[in-house]
């Protein structure tokens, strides 16, 4: 049996792992603003499932939190780095108070539950830790950019992390999953106030994406037990084929113009 420690377990693709982790013997400290919704989960495995609250914006509660999980089951193997929320809007629109409420959450809440879980993995000289980031880190979108620069510095700060935590025996996996219906887009959002100049592109946006709520985050938990069950597990996984593909399509774009444009950078030594 492993323990795992999953943030933004309430909903969504954390609920998705939490449940599949239960189901294959595992225990599960499952963090969340609100415990709530966990409380069927938690009728269904009293042993083998505790729920902590826990704003993962705050520092000093997110260290409180992991001490609690610790607590719970004397160890971690597996932290899931998986709270986050959607910033919706023009990056003209946006505010000081949405910007850095969306970024305390997104980048610095997964921050603050890295320091907080880094001393007791390397006291075990193991653990795996997984920084759920999106798809989309690869390049950012009109209306979502600021939650792709948010995803985007989870990623680089997951590579440098890698690095420093390996002599330790420790694992870090970027999970990038594509769109699932994990309801980040309702419950999850925080939109702007739309400025009429970007009406037209609005319209454009919406006729690209269309209604499609995307496959239940259930979906996507076989893809991550499997990974965590590799002795090797990479530094970066697409969580979704449709997601896979676009990624490659807009990793090719993103070669072609730097080629296009190669004789540009190369007057510069640099």
């Amino acid at each position: 049996m492993r323990v795992w420690f999953i943030t933004g377990a309430s909903r969504g693709l954390g609920r998705a792992f939490a449940e599949a982790a239960l189901s294959r013997g595992d225990r599960v400290v499952a963090a969340a603003r609100d415990v709530a919704p966990l409380a069927d989960l938690k009728a269904r495995n009293p042993d083998a499932l505790a729920c902590v609250p826990l704003d993962v914006s705050d520092r000093a509660a997110a260290h409180e939190g992991v001490e609690r999980a610790v607590a719970a089951f004397g160890r971690l193997d597996i932290v899931v780095n998986n709270a986050g929320t959607m910033l919706y809007g023009m990056v003209e629109e946006a505010t000081e108070t949405q910007i850095r409420a969306h970024f305390d959450v997104n980048v610095l809440g997964q921050i603050w539950i890295t320091q907080a879980v880094l001393p007791h993995l390397r006291a075990q000289g193991s653990g795996h830790i997984l920084l759920v980031t999106t798809m989309g880190t690869g390049g950012g979108m009109a209306s979502a950019g600021l939650y792709a620069a948010g995803k985007s510095a989870v990623d680089s700060l997951g590579q440098a992390l890698a690095m420093e935590v390996e002599p330790f025996g420790i694992k870090v996996t970027i999970v990038q999953p594509g769109g699932y219906d994990t309801g980040l887009f309702t419950t999850g959002t925080t939109a702007t106030t739309p400025d009429p100049a970007y009406d037209p592109l609005r319209a454009k946006l919406a006729e690209m994406w269309g209604d499609e709520a995307g496959p239940a985050p259930s979906t996507a938990a076989p893809v991550v037990m499997r990974l965590v069950d590799l002795p090797d597990p990479p530094l970066r996984l697409i969580v979704g084929g449709r997601s896979f593909d676009l990624v490659h399509q807009m990793n090719q774009a993103r070669t072609e113009e730097y080629r296009a444009w190669e004789h540009l950078s190369r007057l510069a030594p640099g």
